[in-house]
């Protein structure tokens, strides 16, 4: 949970190193570094403009970062969930395609069709509250330059789950 916590500062860095007003919202009390997390606080910084990162998860154990990456989604009424990736995997694939060469990948799969053949994209609960909620999750390689860019104005990159 810290290391989520410092990531989100080095992030809320260099957004706005670039100019992008942001703020850092933890589920840790930590207020010399960021703001608690509160879901009406978190919205109004979206409505006044700002980037808001959320840190610390859920602030409990046992849960890993996508699950409360799909909770917060929920709460301030995401349109998507954008996943990047940093280990040159640029979508979801029928395999790892790290380890599996005839691995193919796909543009768009149900959520379902992820939870039943086990892909591990994100953790199955993350991925049926997604489903249940109706937020769809773009999985796309985050370290490919232009790859945030072309997913926040919705260009067709990596692979759709919906």
């Amino acid at each position: 949970m810290l290391g989520t916590v410092i990531n989100a500062l080095a992030l809320q860095d260099a957004l706005e190193r670039v100019g992008c007003e942001t703020r850092v919202l933890s589920a840790i009390h930590m207020a010399e570094v960021c703001e608690p997390y509160i879901r009406r606080r978190a919205i109004r910084h979206l409505e006044k403009g700002r980037v808001v990162v959320f840190a610390a998860g859920m602030g409990n154990p046992y849960f890993t970062t996508d699950t409360p990456a799909a909770l917060r989604a929920a709460e301030i009424e995401a349109n998507a969930i954008l996943k990047g990736t940093h280990s040159g995997v640029d979508g979801v694939y029928s395999a790892d395609p790290l380890r599996d060469a005839n691995a193919t990948r796909y543009e768009e799969i149900g959520f379902l069709e992820v939870v039943s053949r086990d892909l591990r994209v994100m953790d199955h609960t993350a991925v049926t509250f997604c489903r249940d909620n109706a937020i769809p999750i773009l999985v796309f390689d985050i370290m490919r330059e232009g790859n945030i860019r072309a997913a926040l104005v919705g260009e067709r990159i990596g692979t759709l789950i919906r």
